[in-house]
Parts: C-alpha cells; sequence; structure tokens
C-alpha cells in the first residue's frame, strides 16, 4: 500500500512539472503570458507564474527545472523574434556582437535569475510546511518574482549597460534611474500579482494532488 502511494505521488508530480512546463511554453510565445496595466501603459510578465507556483507546489528543485524552461524560452523567443535588446537574452545574437564573453554573459541573464525565481519560491513557500501556509505563499511569490525582476536588470546594468542605454535611446548616466524606475512599477507588479495567484492556486492544486489511498 505504502509503495502503490509513493508510486501514484511520483507520478503526478512528474505529470505536474509537464503541465506547468507546458503552460510556461503557451505563455511564452503567445500574449497570454503578458497583462497590460491600462492606467500605467506597461506591460507585466506572467510568464513566471508557473515557475513560482511550481517551486511553492513542489520544492526547489523541481522549480529549478521550470526555471530552467523559462529561460530556455526566452532565449528561443529572443533569437527566433528578436527586438532592439535580444542581444541580452540571445547568446546567439550576443556572439555575434562580443564573441564568447558575450555568450557567457547572456546566458547568465537569460537563465540564472530564471532557476533562481523557482529555486527561491520553494525555499520560502516550504511545500512541506503546514503552518502559516498564506503567509509563506504570499513572501514566496512576491520574493520569487522580484528575484527575476532585480537579477536580470541587474545583470543587463552590469554587463551591457552602455550598450543597452545606447540601444533604448538613454544616456547611460540616467541608465541606473531608468532601471530602478523598471523595477519600481513592474517589478512591484509582477510581485503583487504572482504573490495573489500563488496563495490563491497553491492550496488547490495541493488539495487535488493529494494521493487517494
Amino acid at each position: 500500500m505504502t509503495q502503490d502511494i509513493s508510486r501514484r505521488t511520483h507520478v503526478i508530480r512528474l505529470t505536474q512539472i509537464a503541465l506547468l512546463a507546458a503552460i510556461e511554453v503557451v505563455m511564452s510565445f503567445t500574449p497570454l503570458g503578458f497583462i497590460m496595466i491600462p492606467f500605467l501603459a506597461i506591460k507585466a510578465t506572467l510568464v513566471h507564474i508557473p515557475v513560482i507556483v511550481g517551486g511553492a507546489l513542489l520544492g526547489p528543485g523541481a522549480g529549478a527545472v521550470l526555471g530552467g524552461i523559462f529561460g530556455l524560452c526566452s532565449i528561443i523567443n529572443n533569437t527566433l523574434y528578436p527586438g532592439i535588446t535580444s542581444f541580452v537574452f540571445s547568446p546567439f545574437l550576443a556572439a555575434g556582437l562580443y564573441g564568447p564573453m558575450g555568450v557567457l554573459k547572456t546566458l547568465v541573464i537569460a537563465l540564472v535569475p530564471r532557476i533562481l525565481v523557482g529555486v527561491v519560491a520553494g525555499l520560502l513557500a516550504n511545500p512541506a510546511a503546514e503552518k502559516h501556509t498564506r503567509v509563506r505563499l504570499l513572501a514566496g511569490g512576491a520574493a520569487a518574482a522580484m528575484t527575476n525582476t532585480l537579477l536580470v536588470m541587474g545583470g543587463i546594468y552590469l554587463f551591457y549597460g552602455k550598450d543597452y542605454a545606447q540601444t533604448i535611446g538613454q544616456s547611460y548616466e540616467l541608465l541606473l534611474a531608468y532601471i530602478l524606475g523598471v523595477i519600481s512599477f513592474n517589478g512591484v507588479i509582477e510581485a503583487l500579482l504572482a504573490a495573489v495567484i500563488t496563495m490563491a492556486l497553491v492550496p488547490i492544486l495541493r488539495k487535488a494532488a493529494k494521493p487517494r489511498s
């Protein structure tokens, strides 16, 4: 009986990871991954939500896997459908502009923050804990979303500051203020959305996923 429950738990876990990964891919390549904030005239990303939910539901290991998929989707998207700033997310574009060092820098920006999104969600939400679950989910969702914003924008500033500023038509001297503005508006809105959605979804998914004896 115990072995059957363990096997079913493993199958459910793999199924959940596969479903969340599929949702990530769909959101990455469609408008479903973004939400317009009309009164601010900005788009907030929702693509990291499946990563955060997966980390909170299944732990930091699964979160890291889902975060890696998020990063790969970003690389593919920016390579196939490049914009003026896609070189900071596509190692293929960066290779032509900056050589091997550009590839390394871009891979760090595209992958490391996204992997850490799932890890942070898993560590803070603590799927094994029962007490104060909603508080943990709120904190985990918000912190994981801010991890993405802070590390991506910080990596851009650190590795590509001058070129990024020139590309977006911004003075390099004002780039830090611009990045802080992105973090303050987009980052905070994305963190609030992630916190609320994570708190709402994860308890339902936990209950649905419990194997029945």
